[in-house]
């Protein structure tokens, strides 16, 4: 049994931060998944692919693997690199590329 544990990032669908402060630890598949030709439902024979659990900080994760004897691996998270922009920016006479109407 070997885990993953990290941060989710956002979705697309959302701009704000929400449900990206805990972190999760996760089981890596030990089997792959199949299709089910008739109705193309997607399955595993893997218990394992069905559990996600969440945690509030990376050393609660951590120390329950340690715990319960499970190899993991850790993945920081990437932090968005934000520029500082505003609105009079658009209006400034030294851009490359000149506004116009």
């Amino acid at each position: 049994m070997r885990a993953r544990i990290f941060r989710p990032a956002k979705t697309a669908m959302q701009s704000g931060k929400g449900k990206t402060h805990y972190w999760v630890l996760e089981y890596e598949p030990q089997s792959r998944k199949t299709i089910e030709p008739l109705m193309g439902y997607t399955s595993s024979s893997d218990p394992l692919a069905q559990v996600r659990m969440k945690f509030d900080t990376k050393e609660d994760a951590i120390a329950y693997a340690e715990r319960n004897n499970i190899e993991y691996t850790v993945r920081e998270p990437k932090e968005p690199r934000r520029r500082a922009v505003s609105y009079s920016d658009n209006f400034r006479h030294d851009r490359k590329v000149p506004w116009t109407h």
